[in-house]
């Protein structure tokens, strides 16, 4: 799998005591290279304010400059809420929105996957609002940066703990959006009946309760819903917001899932699907995982499940009733 990685992802907050550190990519990388997966690797560049303005309006893009330039040398933050930045954030975050699209144009023309490892994430940065850890919506960049090349659909995937309520507001113009995540953790969006099904920009959500959920489950619950929507969708691209703080003993997330089993899991299931509908396509870009040793066993799970594209079935049974009910609703709602 082609990975995209900078060591300029490692400035932002670098100094500042905060969950989602620069040690977060820099053992990702670190791992990756001892474990023989970081052959086919390649540099991020700048996402442009063009490129950005497909999921944020210019006002925006310069209230984060304008928010950073204040700082001075210092940390605080974004104007628009929670996201601590400080001077180097801007230009970081631009890089991994510029990282999210050049794994995009790899695996286009690959016809591959390719893992960008990236700070900060972007799953929680609304149109017009940084929120959690996010200044740049990352996944929903590449999305859109394809249907603007390209055409076509996109579907992204995102199986993070937290809801991806950024990229759910960026799912338009044939860019879908399925997610799961723990309810009502933050950011308190993605209930049971946040459902959006039409063909050309659905969006599912599947909240999980917010603890022990297990591994058998959680893996069930996304063999069963992936394959559905793909089905419904068709798409021509798989984005994949991957966030790792699912698993257990994450201290922000934990669903009591066996991050390596799973994530080897989940990158298999992707990977036929994306054999299935859009010939192998995939990017996943890094959100969560605060575990640090974890995150990093994680992403190389999901990379030679990926590769592997053979997962180990789970028991749908395994799948608690509220959400087995919930699925299966939604599946006999969608429009044939």
């Amino acid at each position: 799998m082609i990975v995209v990685y900078d060591e300029a992802f490692t400035q932002h907050l670098a100094g500042v005591e905060h969950p989602e550190s620069p040690d977060r990519v820099a053992a990702v990388a670190a791992h990756l290279l001892r474990e023989g997966l970081f052959e086919r690797r390649l540099d991020a560049r700048a996402a442009t304010d063009r490129d950005l303005e497909l999921v944020h309006p210019a006002a925006y893009v310069e209230r984060v400059k304008r928010d950073i330039d204040a700082l001075g040398r210092g940390a605080g933050y974004l104007s628009t809420g929670d996201t601590v930045i400080d001077s180097s954030s801007l230009d970081v975050a631009r890089r991994a929105a510029g990282g999210a699209i050049v794994a995009m144009e790899a695996a286009v023309a690959g016809d591959c996957a390719a893992f960008a490892v990236v700070r900060p994430p972007g799953h929680h940065a609304e149109p017009a609002r940084g929120m959690g850890f996010c200044i740049f919506s990352n996944a929903a960049l590449a999305a859109h940066a394809f249907v603007r090349a390209r055409g076509g659909r996109v579907l992204i995937v995102d199986f993070d703990y937290h809801h991806g309520n950024g990229t759910q507001r960026a799912a338009r113009d044939g860019v879908s959006f399925l997610s799961t995540h723990a309810y009502p953790a933050y950011p308190g969006s993605g209930g049971p009946g946040d459902q959006s099904l039409r063909d050309e920009s659905a969006v599912v959500n599947v909240p999980l309760p917010p603890h022990e959920y297990g591994t058998e489950a959680f893996v069930a619950t996304w063999q069963r819903v992936l394959p559905e929507v793909a089905r419904r969708v068709r798409p021509d691209l798989i984005v994949v917001s991957a966030g790792y703080d699912f698993a257990a003993g994450d201290p922000v997330g934990d669903l009591g899932v066996d991050a390596v089993g799973a994530s080897a899991a989940l990158g298999a299931t992707i990977a036929q699907v994306a054999a299935t509908y859009c010939g192998g396509r995939v990017v996943y870009a890094l959100e969560g995982g605060y575990d640090i040793p974890t995150l990093a066993r994680a992403v190389a799970a999901t990379i030679r499940g990926h590769e592997s594209a053979t997962p180990a079935q789970a028991e749908w049974a395994a799948v608690p009733g509220p959400q087995r009910l919930l699925l299966e609703r939604v599946e006999a709602s969608w429009p044939s």
